[in-house]
């Protein structure tokens, strides 16, 4: 018989938050896959718990070569645990290759639920909660970082992104620019650890605040674009997004048919516009 795999949650924080199950796992599993192994000995220790099994890494670096083996191990009958250093695997973290070739091998997956970043910043934010999509990190270069932004500016789901604290200063300013300094939003610090902070505001306030220097983990929540008819889209609002666009390295033939469905509008609208616009200018 095939053995199983288990994605296991770990604590974001307070350990205190280890779902019950995660010690019976960490004991009887024969394979613990774990992002960091050194962090596995720590949360180990402070659960009193001794593995029985193999204890291997599987990070990013080594996630492609490590897969298939490990794939190996529960083809052959054994229960492989993955857990990552915080959360569940596989939300920005490693995991997914490792759950899709199972599945392609018909291996039984299941999961230790556990603490997640995303939904607990999430409930704390204060932000619409019924309808939301997470995005993960954005990238770390500007120009694809705005690009990114601008695939979702029309979003009317809250949306939820990872960010490194050092980045977090550049991301909300760009937040600000392409969703508006005024959208609501939530930076979620240090979630469940001492010092934890929820600090809401604006996006363009959040910003300002963020350029002091930010320190610890961090969950940011967005306010869903508000629902707006075609007549609210004035025509230099359509000329301003798409310069912003073209600035970004677009075309104008896409820049104008991606304004134009993001703002409800027929293509013609738009281009009418950016002429209009470009006659008046001389």
């Amino acid at each position: 018989m095939t053995g199983t795999l288990v994605l296991a949650g770990t604590p974001i924080g307070d350990i205190a938050d280890a779902p019950p199950r995660l010690a019976e796992e960490l004991a009887g599993a024969d394979v613990v896959a774990a992002e960091d192994t050194r962090r596995l000995r720590r949360l180990t220790q402070a659960l009193g718990v001794t593995p029985k099994g193999r204890v291997v890494s599987y990070f990013e670096g080594n996630e492609s070569a490590r897969t298939p083996e490990l794939v190996e191990e529960l083809v052959g009958g054994a229960r492989v645990l993955l857990v990552t250093d915080a959360g569940m695997p596989s939300v920005s973290d490693p995991g997914y290759r490792l759950v899709a070739a199972a599945v392609e091998r018909d291996v039984p997956v299941t999961a230790v639920p556990g603490p997640s970043a995303v939904l607990t910043a999430l409930a704390l934010s204060g932000l619409p909660v019924d309808r939301f999509c997470f995005e993960g990190f954005l990238p770390r270069k500007a120009g694809e970082r705005l690009g990114r932004l601008r695939e979702v500016a029309g979003e009317r789901r809250t949306l939820v992104y990872f960010e490194a604290p050092h980045r977090l200063d550049d991301t909300l300013a760009a937040m600000a620019e392409v969703f508006g300094a005024e959208r609501r939003a939530a930076v979620c610090r240090e979630l469940t650890k001492t010092y934890e902070e929820v600090r809401r505001g604006g996006l363009g306030e959040l910003a300002a605040w963020a350029a002091e220097g930010v320190r610890g983990e961090i969950t940011v929540v967005v306010e869903g674009a508000p629902e707006r008819g075609p007549e609210e889209v004035g025509a230099e609002e359509l000329v301003r997004r798409v310069r912003v666009r073209e600035e970004a390295g677009e075309r104008r033939k896409e820049a104008i048919a991606a304004v134009a469905q993001e703002a409800g509008v027929p293509k013609r609208v738009v281009f009418d516009a950016v002429v209009a616009a470009k006659n008046a200018a001389g």
